[in-house]
């Protein structure tokens, strides 16, 4: 093993020995204590929102330095408004009828894995949601964006201390190796593991004998009904690709609609900066989009559909947002039906609803279930049909998918973790909150003696002293050589 190696695993040992110090002293901080302190996390990070995109997009080369300052803002500002009332620790709720008291106890040290997609955001929402519910959070890093995770972690552990948090509480790898990362989730005192991250990622997080919440992969379709306002279902699914140039796992990967409107569709998608691929300009634009050994290029991943299209060494018109491809499959050998992370959109054009619906599933089943998928139209029916049939956990109706899935434009729970179910491989199918990081201790008191359990039912009344004597008659045959009777 390379001394750079041992270096990051040494460090991360370090980290998790500060940690549990920390949370430690942390456990005895009330919930008016830990408000505050989270409090100021959020204002210091919502200052810092502007200088913390710069170095994103610096140091990645990942999306846009606009659009990561509303993420940053969001991750700071909105979630916090979202949690800022919500009750973690100590007495959550005490049901006097029922006498069921419920207490709020932190889960412990966390392990926060971080993407290079939506690095300073995701470290602020993490971090917030961690020291709300009374739990200390270690980072590893994407190491591609290592820098200004590791700057925004010291920004929010300087804030949290400045409020009365002890010193450890937030940490980070300043060297991020896959060993370190290994170390972490695997230290016998990290309690669990928030995964964001690519699916290796992710799976190695479940593997890890710890408890993990991660996200599944977003292959999002967005299917546009007959009923829809095509212009301006087509403007959120604009807007929504092209936020951050789509590194949101959240936004549109393909759009499906109906013959009947197909027309329409397209020619709105090009009167908003939609271009679409002919034949040579796809295979062209595949042979950019995804690497030799068939999964997604990195090199594409938050470019602008401009900067993709001269990497495929097209030339098109500067006012181009998306590209799009009309695509006839779903799978490997069709290469814009896979999840792009990029403003990239397939295009799918169906007989009917109906069967625009299971196009939706079979995109879904490659790469996306459990996730999201955005329905645009103005039948209840239809979209009563999509709800009861999709396997996601987020339907969103009307809406930017990017957008709407983490709670932006819906009501949501505002996260940047999106849970993605059974079916997506997850352990929730919730957006992730502070209240999914405790513990929920129930205290219980007895409200009925054993023989009143079935005292109110003659058909199922139990003759509590003839099961005695036949236990007590059953347990002396055992002890004279008997056999006990089934």
């Amino acid at each position: 093993m390379m001394d750079r190696d041992l270096i990051s695993i040494q460090e991360a040992r370090d980290l998790v020995r500060r940690a549990k110090e920390a949370q430690f002293k942390l456990s005895n901080l009330s919930q008016k204590e830990l408000d505050e302190i989270v409090r100021s996390m959020a204002e210091e990070a919502y200052q810092n929102s502007e200088r913390l995109a710069k170095m994103a997009v610096e140091e990645t080369g990942f999306g846009k330095y606009e659009d990561k300052i509303i993420k940053n803002k969001f991750a700071s500002k909105i979630v916090f408004e979202s949690i800022k009332e919500v009750k973690t620790v100590g007495i959550l709720k005490n049901d006097d009828i029922n006498k069921i008291l419920e207490i709020g106890v932190p889960i412990g040290i966390i392990a926060a894995l971080i993407p290079s997609t939506n690095p300073t955001s995701t470290t602020i929402y993490k971090a917030l949601i961690a020291i709300k519910s009374g739990n200390a959070i270690v980072f590893s890093p994407h190491p591609a964006a290592a820098r200004c995770i590791l700057e925004t972690a010291k920004i929010l552990e300087k804030a949290a201390i400045k409020s009365g948090a002890p010193e450890g509480i937030i940490g980070c790898l300043q060297n991020p190796t896959l060993e370190a990362t290994n170390e972490l989730m695997k230290n016998k005192d990290v309690a669990l593991i928030l995964a964001t991250g690519g699916s290796a990622m992710v799976r190695a997080a479940y593997s890890s004998g710890k408890p993990a919440l991660g996200v599944g992969p977003g292959n999002v379709p967005a299917f546009i009904e007959r009923t829809a306002d095509i212009p301006l279902s087509v403007k959120r699914i604009i807007e929504s690709k092209t936020f951050d140039n789509g590194t949101i796992c959240a936004s549109e990967q393909a759009i499906v609609t109906e013959n009947c409107i197909k027309e329409k569709v397209k020619e709105e998608l090009i009167l908003q900066g939609g271009y679409f691929l002919d034949e040579e300009e796809a295979r062209k634009v595949a042979k950019v989009l995804v690497n030799p050994c068939g999964g997604l290029n990195p090199r594409i991943v938050g470019q602008p559909a401009i900067k993709i299209a001269q990497m495929a060494g097209l030339e098109i018109p500067d006012n181009i947002k998306v590209l799009i491809k009309e695509e006839k499959g779903v799978g490997k050998e069709f290469p814009f039906s896979m999840e792009k992370l990029s403003p990239i959109l397939a295009f799918y054009t169906e007989e009917n609803w109906e069967k625009a619906c299971e196009k939706c599933i079979e995109i879904l089943n490659f790469g996306g279930l459990g996730h999201t998928l955005v329905i645009h139209s103005n039948n209840e029916e239809v979209i009563m049909e999509f709800a009861l049939k999709k396997p996601v956990s987020r339907l969103l109706i009307n809406t930017s998918a990017s957008q709407g899935a983490i709670g932006a434009t819906t009501n949501l729970q505002p996260a940047l973790t999106l849970g993605c179910g059974s079916i997506g491989g997850s352990s929730t199918s919730d957006n992730i909150g502070p209240l999914h990081l405790i513990n929920i201790r129930r205290i219980a008191y007895g409200i009925r003696e054993t023989n009143e359990i079935f005292s109110n039912s003659n058909e199922d009344k139990v003759d509590l002293d003839y099961l005695k004597k036949l236990i007590i008659n059953e347990i002396n045959k055992i002890k004279k050589g008997g056999v006990l009777n089934g």
